[in-house]
């Protein structure tokens, strides 16, 4: 039924169940494993030399966190015989780096974990994961934490 799945990661303790939730639902339908790691754009713009040491600075300690999140998911997929390729990207808004990776991949499913946070804590702090809901193309299979 499933030939490739997306599972976005941002290296959570709950995006590492999402990720053996996938892993396991590829392994029973042969499918593959796409895993994205969307990094978003350095968040200060400064004058000045500081400005470039910052956003290096920040580049590289991303891009530590994104290559040990993908890692995890990698170690996932081959404990359990699934394929596998990942790649890191640079998003200012990260639900559409997943959408977009979904749709470049020609994925048929995105399996991505979610807080399940509701009210006031979810209209504040936003959900990467409803607005994937909302934009996504393909089904989304919500693994809650």
């Amino acid at each position: 039924m499933f030939k490739k799945i997306l599972v976005p990661s941002d290296g959570s303790d709950l995006a590492h169940k999402a990720a053996d939730f996938a892993a396991d639902l590829a392994k029973v339908h042969g499918a593959q494993i796409i895993g994205v790691y969307v990094i978003d754009p350095f968040p200060y713009i400064g004058i000045g030399d500081a400005s470039a040491v910052g956003l290096q600075a920040y580049l590289s300690e991303a891009k530590l966190a994104a290559n040990r999140s993908l890692e995890m998911l990698a170690d996932s997929c081959k404990q359990r015989g699934v394929s596998y390729a990942g790649d890191t990207i640079e998003r200012s808004v990260v639900y559409e780096g997943i959408t977009e990776t979904a749709r470049i991949e020609a994925c048929d499913l995105i399996v991505m974990g979610s807080h399940g946070r509701q009210g006031v804590e979810a209209l504040i702090l936003g959900s990467v994961a409803q607005k994937v809901l909302t934009h996504a193309k393909v089904p989304v299979l919500i693994v809650k934490g």
